[in-house]
């Protein structure tokens, strides 16, 4: 187990590496550099002035080394100003003495950059925005993963039956709902002063505001309450839970026909017993593995949803960094989403052990 693990880790270090650098070419090519330049200095600046500009930030030479210089593990730039005097790095601040300065301050040291748009750090805009994504994807996981699970056993139970075609058509039906068209719905439905069921509960004076839900999830940055969260946890949540439950369903229906579980109920045990003791753990090793995906899938699905209801969380962070070509912040979210990815995958591979010992690790 533990020579896996270690295989396991390696593989993942070099995926993250070749991952990063993909991204960090793509996000340093000469265009979006140029744009850089221009945001950063002014749109009028003319060739040289751009290339000038590159030089003083490290923008220039060889794309690997500048990969590594950013990675931490090649020192870090520095540029000498002959007509100021001045000397500038990526180390040190203006005015600092570079030879008090560290080497090396890149991603590994903990420098990840700065923000031009938030004109913060990264490491700051990032850690602001996943604790609130955070905060989404754990209601999410709650609603989603235990409701997927109670309609994917009840189907595989009754494989055939009326509950098995209801049940599976509306995981269907989920499935085949993207988020922005689920998340418009919900808002026209439940969060609308004009349409929906709100401007007819006002009338009945069952509710004391305009709306039922509020249409935002901006107040929940604050604090969160049920009716400023609950339709993007929804919005997310029900996209995930015809996945999982479909899965579950065909899993489900498999363990139930195998032999054991027949010479179980041969044997008198009850139908409950066999299903909790014997068929569903098995039945869970499948669906484990979807559920794990769901993290990296859910980083994915927050961009839509915190756009869409203007919550200030990592997908929403993701947007602005790409439309206003903030390279330092899209390449901290690009490490963020690798992390997630390979790591629920390295869980998911560790838990199989644990839900079905008879699992041979290669």
């Amino acid at each position: 187990m533990l020579a896996f693990v270690l295989r396991r880790l390696g593989v993942m270090v070099l995926t993250a590496l070749a991952l990063t650098f993909i991204v960090f070419w793509l996000t340093n090519l000469p265009p979006n550099l140029e744009k850089l330049a221009k945001s950063e200095g002014s749109v009028r600046m003319a060739d040289d002035a751009v290339t000038s500009w590159l030089e003083r930030n490290g923008h220039t030479g060889p794309m690997i080394y500048r990969y590594g210089q950013w990675l931490g593990v090649v020192p870090g730039w520095t540029f000498t100003d002959a007509a100021k005097g001045t000397v500038t790095g990526r180390c040190f601040a203006a005015g600092e003495d570079p030879a008090t300065a560290a080497r090396f301050c890149g991603i590994l040291q903990g420098n990840w950059g700065w923000s031009t748009v938030f004109k913060q750090t990264v490491a700051d805009v990032l850690g602001r925005s996943l604790s609130l994504t955070g905060w989404l994807m754990l209601w999410v996981m709650i609603v989603m993963v235990p409701t997927a699970l109670i309609i994917g056993v009840l189907a595989g139970m009754n494989e055939g039956s009326r509950t098995d075609r209801v049940l599976s058509t509306f995981a269907i039906a989920t499935t085949a709902t993207p988020e922005y068209v689920s998340g418009v719905i919900f808002i026209a439905l439940f969060a609308s002063a004009t349409a929906g069921i709100s401007p007819w509960l006002a009338e009945m004076g069952w509710i004391s505001g305009k709306t039922l839900f509020q249409g935002t999830a901006t107040s929940a940055m604050d604090k969160i309450t049920f009716w400023n969260f609950a339709l993007p946890v929804l919005t997310i949540a029900l996209y995930g839970i015809g996945y999982i439950a479909r899965m579950t369903r065909a899993s489900m229906t498999e363990v139930m026909t195998q032999q054991y579980i027949r010479t179980a109920r041969l044997k008198g045990v009850r139908f409950r017993d066999v299903v909790f003791r014997h068929a569903l753990r098995n039945a869970l090793i499948a669906p484990f593995t979807v559920i794990m995906l769901q993290f990296p899938w859910l980083l994915n699905g927050v961009v839509i949803v915190e756009t869409l209801f203007n919550y200030k969380g990592f997908g929403w962070t993701l947007v602005q960094a790409a439309g206003n070509n903030d390279i330092p912040l899209l390449l901290g979210c690009s490490v963020v989403a690798v992390f997630v990815v390979l790591v629920t995958q390295l869980i998911s591979d560790i838990g199989y052990v644990f839900l079905n010992p008879r699992i041979r690790l290669a």
